[in-house]
């Protein structure tokens, strides 16, 4: 009975400790922030003297930049998991207006771009959120994440408080603001604080925008702290009444901080954008930051006392076309990587920065950082044949309707899109001629044009190239120009000028170009899907150039990440199931575009590749990245 008895006692101990530890991993799964159980909700990020506060309690802002928009939803928690990990408390969020809002009467806020999904996801990780809801937001998309069809408006005056610029802006912020409203600190969300604008100071060609933009963000709600953010030159001229000014560097100076201090006494410094590398432009190479010198800057701030900000602590991709361009010193557009050079790489793996970060951070964390993720598999998966093409001139039926028009129209005013007009991809504009000659653009191709006659290729119109020879001939001949807008410049004073396409008169021996028939190509999922009614071919021995190539991918079991390299194509974009990978392009630097699992079916997967001139009809897929040659920043 003795031994029944001591059996039963160790029973009753088993199945307690199991309970215990049953309830204990329970709590530990759903009990969400420590932070969130004890703070003070009725005191947000205040601002005293030298140091930040929240909930009553002194605070650092350790924080990173992650773009939603910039990657597939599925890895949105991954990317955040690895974030809190690395010992970082807040992110960053941006919020593109152009994406939300693609037409002046219909937002999105469903799929990728559920942005109050997001939200959830940061305070379900324990991150806090600072929130840039724009209008304007930089991050190097297209127009700074303004959207296209305000450049409809000839006298359109971007970021300014010209009526037409200051309606949108109100409509749009009349349905995103009260999305983010509930996430406040002081209403038990995640966001402390709210950026006002971005880089203004750069800008700075309207005294009374910044304050309307600070008041358009309280009428409707906005109660944390407010901030800006600006590079040394725009600090003086970049702030706004009430709004706490923050620094972008990527190297330390002191002078810097000595200005934001004199400008603003009183006040914790927090450099709102440390730059963890750079965006890579086409044609050039691939920009690093050795990580030694990161961490060089990121330890000194910190031990002067100061918050940060990592932009970016992971990059993602420019799927589709949604990229911006460099205006200076020369025209030049972005890549579709979005790497960065940041800690986390476009594929979500750890860097020596990450590591490094991360042992440097779990100085300045109160609890001990919690494990690092595992990594997403990466497969080489078997190349891609394409088999079957379809030429330009083919696809155009499945376009928009033609519109004929006496003058060249640019993109934006196209009558496509409900009356939105046309806001990336490509658009061919044709016409007759009855001789050769001088053919001149005058830079009036915005930002690249094929040019043809009766279909044969003849020349190309860029930035630096804006003259051609048409041959002569006596008979009606049909000239095409198939313009790509490249990538609306994202950042400084020439944004009011970056409608696409032909913006002004072609000139043939001195004579404009009249009688235009127009087809807008910009390649929507809609576009890609109604291909399977044309009449696609097997692929010749010499197929016709520019035009559509399909093939198939096969997926054994789970899809994993891969690579896509095509060696031997010029130029082009990768469509996979209808969705838009980015633009490839031999002049480099990127070789790889990157190919999340997420975006492939178990099975077989469409492949549709848009090349402009040269193709080798295979599709290579890697389990490593290949960003191009490197240069140290």
């Amino acid at each position: 009975m003795a031994v029944f008895s001591m059996r039963n006692n160790h029973r009753r101990r088993y199945v307690i400790l199991f309970l215990s530890l049953a309830c204990f991993i329970i709590y530990r799964h759903f009990r969400g922030p420590t932070v969130k159980m004890r703070i003070n909700r009725s005191m947000g990020l205040r601002v005293n003297s030298s140091q930040f506060t929240l909930g009553g309690k002194p605070f650092r802002i350790l924080g990173g930049s992650l773009h939603y928009f910039r990657l597939p939803r599925a890895y949105w928690k991954d990317r955040m998991v690895k974030m809190k990990a690395c010992g970082l408390n807040t992110l960053t969020v941006d919020v593109p207006w152009s994406l939300h809002q693609p037409e002046k009467g219909e937002l999105r806020f469903q799929g990728g771009l559920d942005i109050e999904s997001y939200l959830h996801l940061a305070a379900e990780v324990g991150l806090w959120v600072i929130l840039r809801p724009g209008p304007y937001i930089g991050s190097d998309l297209d127009l700074g994440g303004l959207p296209s069809w305000l450049l409809r408006d000839r006298e359109m005056m971007l970021r300014t408080t010209y009526p037409g610029f200051i309606a949108a802006v109100n409509v749009y912020f009349d349905k995103l603001i009260p999305k983010v409203v509930p996430f406040q600190f002081k209403k038990g969300g995640p966001i402390i604080a709210v950026q006002v604008d971005n880089k203004y100071g750069s800008h700075a060609r309207d005294g009374n925008y910044m304050s309307f933009v600070k008041e358009a963000l309280q009428e409707r709600g906005i109660s944390e702290v407010l901030l800006t953010s600006d590079d040394r030159e725009g600090l003086k001229y970049g702030g706004v009444q009430g709004v706490l000014r923050t620094l972008n560097l990527q190297k330390m100076n002191h002078d810097d901080i000595k200005y934001l201090e004199t400008l603003q006494p009183n006040s914790p410094v927090l450099v709102m954008e440390l730059w963890t590398g750079r965006s890579d432009g086409w044609g050039g190479l691939h920009h690093s930051l050795p990580a030694e010198d990161l961490l060089a800057v990121v330890r000194e701030t910190l031990r002067r006392g100061m918050s940060i900000n990592l932009y970016m602590f992971h990059g993602g991709t420019n799927f589709g076309f949604m990229n911006g361009a460099l205006a200076n010193p020369s025209y030049k557009a972005l890549v579709t990587s979005y790497d960065y050079d940041a800690p986390l790489s476009e594929a979500g793996d750890y860097t020596q920065k990450y590591h490094l970060l991360r042992d440097l951070l779990s100085n300045f964390n109160s609890e001990i950082l919690s494990e690092m993720p595992g990594l997403h598999w990466k497969e080489e998966y078997e190349a891609t044949i394409l088999f079957q093409h379809l030429s330009l001139w083919d696809a155009l039926p499945y376009t928009h309707e033609p519109f004929k028009s006496q003058f060249p129209v640019n993109m934006e005013n196209l009558p496509v899109n409900n009356g939105n007009g046309q806001a990336y991809g490509y658009t061919l504009y044709e016409t007759t001629i009855i001789r050769g000659g001088s053919l001149k653009s005058g830079r009036n191709i915005q930002d690249r044009a094929l040019v043809f006659l009766n279909q044969s290729f003849i020349g190309i119109f860029h930035h630096r190239n804006v003259e051609l020879a048409v041959p002569d001939g006596k008979e009606k001949r049909t000239l095409s120009l198939l313009v790509e807008n490249c990538g609306r410049v994202h950042y400084g004073k020439d944004m009011d000028n970056q409608r696409k396409g032909i913006v002004g008169n072609i000139l043939l021996n001195h004579t404009p170009l009249r009688d235009f028939t127009i087809y807008s190509l910009d390649m929507t999922p809609d576009f890609i899907d109604s291909l399977y009614r044309a009449p696609w071919k097997s692929v010749p021995n010499k197929p016709s150039f520019p035009g559509f190539f399909q093939g198939r991918l096969f997926v054994n079991g789970y899809p994993s990440d891969t690579f896509m390299k095509l060696p031997g194509w010029s130029k082009g974009v990768v469509f996979i199931n209808g969705q838009n990978i980015g633009r490839y392009w031999d002049a480099g630097p990127q070789q790889a575009l990157f190919l999340p699992g997420p975006f492939l079916n178990s099975g077989m997967n469409q492949v549709i590749v848009f090349e402009e001139a040269e193709a080798d009809f295979k599709i290579q897929f890697e389990d490593s990245p290949d960003l191009g040659m490197t240069v140290d920043i």
